[in-house]
């Protein structure tokens, strides 16, 4: 099979040394092609200073090997502790989070027997880019970031776990009837990329119905990619739903790194006591398997585990009486786990997955278009004559040039100037569009700032408004 691959270990905390033993101890007996450098992270790092809780050393046996088989840890309680999930993820570059959620009935009780769903989610931008504002006494603002290589890049690794994990359709859920030019971004590409894998199905729903049906009817989806805040969001839905989180293993993914773990905690009240179900952990060795291209190693104990499982050999968290044969500790469940080599479940569906592993093509380039700057919305602090539209419209109509003249104000995204309704209430957070004929000289916005500002304005905040290819790119206020 050619040179082993290296890898990292972290043991982990709490139950993490012994689940990681147990499911190492089957990597070893599949005959998978693995050399381990470990590392320590997590709590012991986390109490030495080291705030990220990861030290100098580990950082450089993470970029040496790229993968990372990680136990779980634990944050000390406290301020001033990073999150080493959230650490790894930005500065790796792990744009997909990959969280399978499957019921394992009857062996393990679920109310969807029939589930299988993969979310992958997006993982560095969106919402989550944590870049929010206050901007007035009474408003915050957080900006809603979606680009076209980390919408390409998720897209695109959807589209190739499906392949490589044998799947049949991508859904790609969003809410661009709403959010047309972010999520819409996102929605345009989903269809392109889909274009070039006809052999899986593609479908588009919008996020509030494709909740709904992970939910009541998770049997009809198969691979979910959304943006961040929607798979986070979904993940913790689908999870609920399928009832065996403790069975489930998670990844992050990027284009050069790779970081594989267990969906659950380091469950430190049963830490030493032999009990834990090492079925997580397994699970996310099993994907890092054929991340690395190792399909026949991760097929050979994906099947042997779900035999297991047929067989009733259950650790105490899902053995149940009648259904499971005997209870079995976290060493014993992975020997059951061994003496199953080879064999398939007759239950359960087999496990096949792509020998080629995900290949990731390079990113595509943007294509080249011509931007125009036609406008600005100019947000203004303004709290005076009982926050009246009509005054503060005249005010500022009177002050745009010529060329520029002010088109409408909105209040919390509702029209209020000009023909607004009394009845709309109004915050001290406003947002002023000023728009051209023609394409505008950034010094005639500088210049209508420089008037507005002489007259007494409290400007917060800029928006410039582009057209590209000679199409709108911002969002059409009422009455324009």
């Amino acid at each position: 099979m050619g040179e082993n691959t290296r890898i990292t270990i972290a043991r982990g905390d709490g139950i993490g040394p012994e689940i990681m033993e147990a499911v190492l101890a089957i990597i070893q007996a599949a005959g998978a092609p693995l050399e381990y450098d470990e590392i320590e992270i997590g709590e012991k790092i986390y109490r030495q200073g080291v705030t990220s809780g990861i030290p100098d050393s580990a950082w450089e046996v993470i970029r040496r090997n790229r993968v990372l088989l990680k136990a779980p840890l634990t944050t000390p309680q406290g301020g001033g502790f990073k999150s080493i999930n959230v650490t790894l993820r930005k500065s790796l570059g792990l744009f997909a989070n990959i969280r399978p959620c499957k019921a394992y009935a009857p062996f393990v009780t679920s109310a969807f027997p029939g589930m299988d769903v993969v979310i992958i989610r997006e993982n560095e931008e969106d919402l989550y880019g944590g870049i929010e504002y206050q901007q007035t006494a009474e408003v915050t603002q957080v900006l809603k970031l979606i680009s076209r290589p980390g919408s390409e890049s998720i897209i695109r690794y959807a589209f190739e776990y499906a392949r490589a994990y044998g799947r049949r359709k991508v859904t790609c859920m969003t809410k661009d009837n709403i959010m047309k030019i972010t999520d819409g971004l996102f929605h345009r590409l989903f269809n392109e990329i889909a274009a070039e894998y006809p052999e899986i199905q593609a479908e588009h729903q919008i996020i509030d119905i494709g909740t709904a049906r992970v939910a009541a009817q998770p049997e009809v989806l198969d691979v979910i990619v959304t943006p961040n805040l929607y798979g986070d969001i979904l993940s913790d839905v689908a999870a609920q739903v399928a009832g065996s989180v403790g069975l489930a293993g998670s990844a992050n993914v990027g284009r050069d790194f790779a970081m594989f773990e267990a969906i659950h905690g380091s469950a430190p009240d049963i830490a030493g006591k032999g009990i834990a179900n090492p079925s997580g952990l397994l699970q996310a060795a099993v994907q890092m398997l054929v991340h690395l291209g190792l399909a026949e190693s991760a097929q050979l104990i994906h099947n042997a585990w779900l035999r297991t499982l047929e067989d009733g050999i259950h650790t105490i968290d899902i053995y149940r009486i009648g259904i499971s044969q005997k209870r079995v500790g976290t060493q014993e469940f992975a020997q059951a786990v061994i003496d199953r080599l080879g064999q398939q479940p007759q239950i359960l569906p087999p496990a096949h997955f792509h020998s080629g592993g995900i290949q990731m093509p390079p990113l595509k380039s943007a294509p080249p278009c011509c931007k125009q700057l036609v406008g600005v919305d100019v947000f203004l602090d303004w709290d005076e004559d009982n926050r009246s539209p009509q005054v503060l419209g005249e005010r500022l109509a009177a002050l745009a040039p010529q060329a520029l003249p002010l088109r409408l104000i909105t209040n919390r995204g509702v029209k209020v100037y000009p023909g607004g309704f009394p009845e709309t209430f109004c915050t001290d957070h406003w947002r002023c569009r000023f728009t051209a004929e023609r394409e505008v000289d950034y010094r005639q916005i500088l210049e209508l700032l420089g008037q507005l500002y002489e007259a007494g304005f409290q400007i917060i905040k800029t928006e410039h408004l582009y057209t590209f290819e000679g199409e709108r790119a911002y969002s059409l206020g009422q009455g324009e």
